[in-house]
């Protein structure tokens, strides 16, 4: 049976009138998924969401990548709850912030120092300026294969969506290819520059033999501060991050996503002689590194030391990094044995590190196609999956995997109709997704009229209870 959205649509009018975009985060935005299948959700558990139609989904991407333990994670709700019975929120550290950054500090190798903050574009943008304070040095060298480092104007101004970013910040950005030294010793040795910024690793792009350790001393001897941007690598390749797993150390590492399994909470962290530049122990000028009135509100930093005993063994469970691996790869062999033995093995692909994966589509010429995307998450949709990619969590199960399998093998026929036809806009209704951060929206759209007054219309299908 073909789900129904019709009560998701209506929200979505909803928000797009009071939420610009309609979505608080682009990725999340209706544009990203068929048009008039953009669920809203209601609830989640484990690896499973429902919406307000009462539909249920094998949910991916779990939070942009920031629940690997499963929605409604029991030991991470309960330490919530004890944080939240002592308060939220002081006018001095607590002894909890304390315990938090030891907690980080044992598991990450290259930090000395932590400071936590709500989200990691803040936590990147603390880094770069605390690299200017330590270089005297203005320009900064990032990685233009990696597709997000912050929303804030240093980053912001290199996408094509760079309206309202002044161009004097503009200027100050430069850029080098992954697993490409020769280009990142092109910049260094240009002009002088505060720091380097990557991702060690991605999930399409594991380093080469030797890249990484190149950076490190390209850095070295041009006095560089290098910076790794472990956002999601951290709590998803390893609790210490891609810098545990490759065995490079940064100067500067930041983080959050899976630190609070969807509760808000990043990270800056680093060499001592850094961070104290940003403390009360420095006879240099002081950098004005993070500060904010939620940077250290309990029930994320509560959140955190949930998953860290969860990551180290401290907590009942099984090791949340092997099974994302192990289930990515049962998930990444199903799809593509299927898509194999479809004939569209060439088309349609699961890519990437087991704990992150993608999936490629693309038209009959090999290229990646929307169209052809469009066409999938439909299927998919239809067929009870939800997910932009397979970004998968420690709460997918058997069953999930097995589902979600399923479901590609189902929306394999169209897309091989689409593929000989060369015509897959004529198998789902409107427009093609588009990707997020593109310069110009669609064209405006007649929406339903959205009543002025606040109602509760329209009425919101019943959900199935909860087993909790």
């Amino acid at each position: 049976m073909i789900p129904s959205f019709e009560h998701s649509n209506a929200l979505q009018a909803r928000l797009h009138h009071v939420v610009p975009g309609g979505a608080h985060t682009f990725a999340k935005g209706a544009d990203q998924y068929p048009e008039g299948m953009a669920p809203v959700l209601v609830r989640g558990e484990g690896a499973r969401v429902w919406d307000v139609d009462g539909n249920e989904f094998v949910e991916y991407g779990m939070g942009m990548r920031a629940v690997t333990l499963g929605h409604g994670y029991a030991p991470v709700l309960d330490a919530v709850r004890a944080a939240l019975a002592d308060g939220v929120s002081f006018s001095r550290p607590t002894v909890l912030e304390l315990a938090a950054a030891e907690d980080f500090l044992a598991v990450v190798p290259g930090a000395d120092m932590v400071k936590f903050c709500k989200n990691a574009s803040d936590a990147t943008s603390a880094a770069l300026r605390l690299a200017r304070a330590a270089t005297g040095r203005e320009i900064v060298a990032m990685c233009v294969d990696q597709p997000y480092f912050s929303s804030q104007d240093w980053f912001v101004g290199t996408l094509p969506m760079n309206t309202g970013v002044p161009a004097a910040v503009r200027s100050l950005a430069r850029g080098f290819r992954y697993n490409d030294l020769a280009s990142l010793r092109a910049v260094l040795e240009a002009e002088p520059v505060a720091c380097v910024i990557l991702e060690a690793a991605s999930a399409l792009a594991e380093p080469e033999p030797g890249f990484l350790d190149g950076v490190r001393a390209l850095c070295d001897r041009h006095g560089a501060v290098l910076v790794f941007d472990e956002t999601i690598t951290g709590f998803r390749w390893a609790a210490g991050g891609a810098q545990a797993v490759y065995g490079v150390i940064p100067d500067l590492s930041t983080w959050g996503k899976a630190m609070g399994n969807g509760f808000s909470i990043a990270a800056l962290a680093g060499k001592r002689e850094l961070m104290e530049l940003g403390g009360l122990r420095t006879a240099r000028p002081r950098a004005f590194l993070l500060s904010s009135t939620n940077g250290a509100e309990t029930t994320g930093l509560a959140a955190f030391r949930a998953v860290v005993r969860a990551y180290t063994g401290r907590a009942a469970g099984p090791d949340p990094i092997a099974v994302m691996e192990r289930q990515g790869r049962a998930l990444a062999a199903g799809v593509n044995a299927a898509a194999a033995e479809a004939g569209i093995g060439e088309h349609l692909a699961v890519l990437g590190r087991p704990s992150c994966l993608l999936f490629r589509t693309a038209d009959a010429t090999g290229g990646p196609s929307q169209a052809m995307r469009t066409l999938f998450l439909q299927e998919t949709l239809r067929h009870g999956v939800l997910g932009q990619s397979y970004v998968i969590s420690a709460a997918h199960t058997d069953a999930d995997v097995a589902r979600t399998v399923a479901a590609a093998r189902s929306a394999m026929p169209a897309y091989r109709t689409a593929l000989e036809t060369g015509r897959p806009e004529e198998l789902f209704s409107g427009r093609p997704v588009a990707p997020a951060h593109r310069l110009m929206a669609e064209p405006r759209r007649v929406e339903p009229a959205v009543p002025e007054a606040r109602s509760p219309e329209p009425a919101l299908t019943p959900l199935p209870a909860s087993p909790r």
